[in-house]
């Protein structure tokens, strides 16, 4: 299997605290791996590190490429795409106007396909493509930023906290969906503090406190983990 995104070695500091200290990861293709843990331990920096939203110090690569001199664009159009925890998205506009905003890259017979990928993926969305995305339920908003990450076709999807503040029955469609991706060829890189969600669906965890990952490995075998257990999945 084939390595995709490989983080090695990671330090990212806000001002002179270090908030993220010698982290390594690494996503293989057709992989949902997820990283765990309490609010605050450096996760979502993470990410946004891994996107060039912030610096780092360290080796980032992505299908062999070194990410260091390449713009947040240029990351996006190599096929890595983030989905943030706060969705960002443009109320005033609607969904479908929305949705093609992801595809700035891509020429418009292929935004045509993957809008009608979108469209299979999320139901809900095409009855929707008129409405503007801030009339939208939190669920469908969550739907929205992820249809819009996947227009442009990545290859790794990052989705930061995909299950905040949704009803335990959307946070179970959401997580389906991302099953989904996997099998269609798309992998995921996946934070989330719902623990219990995210190792159900994953091939392998990470668990972060404090800016470091303190157990790694098959997310079965973290999930049976006593201190996991009873740390992020009530049980002890």
């Amino acid at each position: 299997m084939s390595t995709l995104l490989r983080v090695n070695d990671v330090h990212i500091a806000y001002g002179k605290v270090e908030a993220v200290r010698g982290v390594s990861l690494d996503v293989a293709a057709n992989e949902i791996v997820t990283i765990i843990g309490a609010n605050g331990a450096g996760k979502t920096t993470l990410l946004n590190a891994i996107m060039g939203i912030l610096p780092l110090k360290g080796g980032v690569s992505f299908a062999g490429n070194d990410l260091a001199r390449l713009e947040i664009e240029d990351r996006v159009a190599a096929g890595l795409s983030l989905v943030p925890e706060h969705r960002e998205l443009f109320a005033a506009m609607s969904v479908e106007d929305n949705l093609r905003l992801g595809a700035f890259r891509i020429g418009n017979a292929l935004a045509a396909q993957s809008l009608e990928r979108v469209f299979t993926l999320f139901p809900r969305l095409k009855e929707r493509r008129r409405q503007l995305a801030g009339t939208l339920s939190g669920g469908e908003q969550q739907m929205l930023a992820m249809g819009r990450a996947l227009m442009g076709a990545p290859k790794l999807l990052m989705l930061d906290e995909p299950s905040l503040g949704l009803a335990p029955i959307i946070v179970a469609d959401i997580f389906r969906t991302v099953s989904e991706l996997r099998a269609s060829g798309v992998s995921v890189l996946l934070v989330e503090q719902n623990a219990q969600a995210a190792l159900q669906i994953a091939d392998r965890a990470y668990v972060m406190e404090l800016g470091e990952f303190v157990l790694q490995g098959a997310a079965k075998d973290v999930a049976s983990n006593a201190r996991v257990a009873e740390s992020y999945l009530g049980v002890g």
